[in-house]
């Protein structure tokens, strides 16, 4: 019987409600992001509260595939970062239970997460997606809401401008009212002016019923007038005039057969049959187009021909026509006059041009299949791109909460935002590169993956180290030493010593160090020639064995109880082993630098300068080290 070990249930039990509030979190967000993109198709329409709630559950599950990764990411980076903040993955480490075990509950759960979204983009999202859209256009071809506006022309009504200079909210009525009719065409349009009117529409919501008073119309009456010079028109005045306009203000349902036949309402099966007969399909137009080019005739001989043996007819290929010499088409010319060449040549460009326009034609219908291929393509890698980025963003999220050790939303969140965006931008221009046509549609698809997945595993390599990924005084050091700045030692005197300093051999180990110094700076010539400064430079692996001493001799006499001791020796320098003193050890590359002399003086300068500044910290060391003999020697002869 398999049992949960309390560890993994708290790991569980702690990560859960998590990652169901972050979820949630980056749902709403992502919703509202769909919200401000239509909001344009969804307000003014009069649609019912039913029909915008059903519009939101669709859009929310077309929306999981944006929020999962996310919702991982900061879901692990928060609680890594908890446990991190208050030791208890110190405790586990010390317990000898390393960073992988921890996450290994949280591993087995996101392999079920990226199987579950698996399915649901194969199963539901089709669903999800197909409804979304049909209900979306459903409602951007619904009319909108009938309000008419007081003093500007109302031209919502289809074939109709509308005019009301005042109305009375409370009676409904209409003032000083002018309709345009426009319905018919604008050459036979029509005017209808109102000193009042109300409006109103039909029960079944299909027609606007118009009840003028006291106003005239005017009508064009040019379909009338057909071969007349002048055309007549009709004015009428009325006391009373009722008028019926098509107005639907319904909400229509699109059927949605035409949606599910779109790549976004199809899952793996139908992808993959789609692309297949779609590509057989470009595949023969393709063979028919290239079949053509083969057998049209050159020179108005064929490629193939016809012949008839024992009323049989059989097809075979045409000889080559061997010509004793080229063909001289000037002669043509000068056989005719000109108006014969001039139809000759207009005779082939007509030609050249009926050929280009037939495979133009032949190609813009190939284009258009394989984009339909490359849609369906897309789509059937997003089917696995899920799943594989929810484990992606869970081993950069996991581990990299283990190395900042932040909890709370704070610092979790603002790594995970940025995270994501780097993530958006790369995986949106992957898809808009496969979707041109510009890379192949799995390379376009999985380029997020192979930038990130290397991110993933550095980041859990060196959270599994306890690697000081974000160490702020490492970084500087690193570069500190690269850029040859330097660095001031800083040494305080001790509470407690631990190991007191014994004077002679002190003496012995100050004394050793000098030599070494010594040493190194009379093996390694002040200045250096270009080519020897290749060739050889200043030996770098000498340095530092003889920096790692002067540093031990520094830590060893930091436990000394005199006051001048500690003081002197914040003067010891700090031994830089900068790149520039011997840029290669590379025969080659330097036997290249020395060829093309160019490129390599401005490094040669720079390296000249790291050296001096070498050579000053070593003598100075050579004196730090003789004034801490002879004080060592004083305090000795004193005690």
């Amino acid at each position: 019987m398999l049992r949960i070990k309390r560890m993994d249930l708290f790991i569980l039990q702690s990560f859960l409600p998590l990652f169901v509030m972050t979820f949630c979190i980056c749902l709403f967000i992502v919703l509202m992001q769909f919200l401000w993109r239509y909001i344009d198709d969804l307000v003014g329409k009069g649609l019912g509260v039913d029909v915008i709630a059903e519009l939101f559950f669709y859009a929310a599950l077309t929306m999981v595939p944006m929020a999962l990764p996310l919702a991982i990411l900061l879901a692990s980076l928060m609680i890594f970062g908890n446990l991190g903040e208050q030791f208890e993955l110190t405790a586990m480490k010390a317990s000898g239970i390393s960073l992988l075990r921890t996450m290994a509950p949280l591993i087995v759960l996101m392999v079920l997460i990226s199987t579950g979204a698996f399915f649901f983009q194969n199963n539901v999202l089709p669903v999800a997606q197909t409804k979304m859209w049909t209900l979306l256009f459903s409602m951007r071809q619904k009319s909108p809401e009938l309000e008419i506006p007081e003093g500007v022309f109302y031209d919502q009504i289809p074939g109709y401008n509308l005019f009301v200079e005042k109305k009375d909210r409370e009676s409904g009525v209409l003032y000083d009212m002018m309709i345009y009719d426009v319905s018919r065409g604008f050459e036979n349009s029509s005017i209808i002016l109102a000193d009042s009117g109300k409006m109103t529409i039909t029960p079944d919501k299909t027609h606007l019923y118009l009840r003028l008073w006291s106003g005239e119309s005017f009508e064009n009456l040019k379909d009338a007038a057909a071969g007349m010079k002048n055309v007549p028109y009709r004015r009428e005045s009325f006391d009373i005039k009722e008028i019926m306009l098509k107005f639907d203000a319904n909400f229509n349902r699109m059927d949605e057969q035409g949606m599910r036949n779109q790549y976004v309402g199809k899952n793996m099966a139908e992808l993959q049959a789609t692309i297949d007969s779609v590509t057989l399909r470009v595949d023969s137009v393709g063979n028919r187009f290239a079949k053509a080019l083969r057998e049209q005739p050159v020179l108005n001989v064929p490629v193939y021909r016809t012949r008839y043996s024992d009323g049989h007819a059989r097809t075979e290929r045409t000889p080559d026509v061997k010509m004793d010499k080229p063909v001289d088409i000037d002669s043509v010319f000068r056989g005719s006059s000109s108006g014969f060449a001039l139809n000759y040549l207009n005779q082939a460009l007509s030609k050249v041009q009926r050929t280009k326009q037939e495979y133009e034609f032949g190609n813009i219908n190939m284009a258009d299949d394989r984009k339909t291929i490359r849609r369906h393509a897309i789509e059937l890698q997003k089917k696995f791109t899920l799943s594989f980025a929810c484990i992606i963003f869970f081993f950069i999220g996991a581990p990299l909460g283990a190395i900042i050790r932040k909890g709370g939303l704070g610092t979790p969140l603002v790594i995970s935002v940025f995270l994501f965006i780097f993530y958006y931008i790369i995986d949106n221009m992957g898809y808009k590169l496969a979707r041109d046509g510009k890379w192949p549609v799995w390379q376009g698809m999985w380029l997020s993956a192979a930038v990130l997945l290397p991110l993933g595993i550095f980041f859990t390599y060196k959270a599994v180290n306890d690697s000081a990924v974000f160490n702020k005084d490492a970084y500087m050091n690193f570069f500190r030493r690269f850029l040859g700045v330097s660095e001031t030692r800083k040494v305080e005197m001790k509470e407690v010593v631990m190991e007191e300093v014994r004077p002679q051999l002190a003496v012995e180990r100050l004394g050793r160090l000098r030599a070494e110094a010594a040493g190194y700076l009379s093996a390694n010539p002040a200045s250096q020639g270009y080519v020897s400064y290749w060739r050889k430079g200043y030996d770098r692996t000498q340095l530092h064995a003889l920096r790692e001493e002067v540093e031990t001799v520094v830590d060893r006499l930091s436990n000394s109880r005199d006051n001048m001791v500690i003081l002197k020796l914040m003067d010891m320098p700090v031994i830089r082993s900068m790149w520039l003193i011997h840029p290669t050890g590379t025969a080659w590359v330097s036997t290249v630098m020395i060829i093309f002399f160019p490129f390599g003086l401005p490094l040669w300068l720079m390296g000249r300068s790291a050296q001096k500044s070498l050579r000053h910290e070593l003598e100075t060391t050579m004196r730090v080290s003789d004034e801490l003999i002879k004080l060592i020697q004083n305090e000795s002869d004193k005690a």
